[in-house]
């Protein structure tokens, strides 16, 4: 069994985390310009045993897509013709940036801090990552 890595996708920025082996703990791994993620992966996927991709899909509160869903839809392609083979999941992504933002109030993050949007996108990949977890345990799959 692989790790799981979640991807938080932005235009400037892309917030990555993965598990551990044993796909309990979510841990940040890093925040990659956009024009370079796709290297990163490769490289890091090459490293390491990942099977499964997490991909934090924006919507709207009513479920309708966001002007960054097609942008994300996009990259899903690209992904599903560079790893090949690879179990590519959507995972819902409304409500992290605020759940972030919360969890970074309450766990003493300076302001300073809390205003770099590469933390933001980094703990965003980890709040995807953690839910998607979450629906696996709920729903008996990994």
């Amino acid at each position: 069994m692989g790790r799981v890595l979640a991807i938080d996708y932005g235009t400037k920025r892309v917030g990555v985390a993965v598990t551990d082996p044993l796909r309990i703990i979510a841990t940040p791994l890093a925040v990659v310009r956009t024009a370079d993620v796709l290297v990163f992966l490769q490289t890091y996927i090459a490293k390491e045993e990942v099977d499964t991709l997490v991909i934090g899909v924006p919507k709207h509160l009513n479920n309708t897509p966001s002007p960054m869903t097609a942008i994300v839809t996009r990259f899903i392609k690209t992904l599903q013709k560079n790893f090949l083979g690879m179990r590519i999941v959507q995972q819902d992504e409304r409500f992290t940036s605020k759940i972030v933002a919360s969890s970074m109030l309450e766990g003493g993050f300076k302001k300073k801090d809390r205003r770099d949007k590469a933390n933001l996108d980094q703990l965003s990949a980890v709040i995807i990552l953690q839910s998607f977890l979450a629906s696996c345990q709920a729903y008996g799959r990994s």
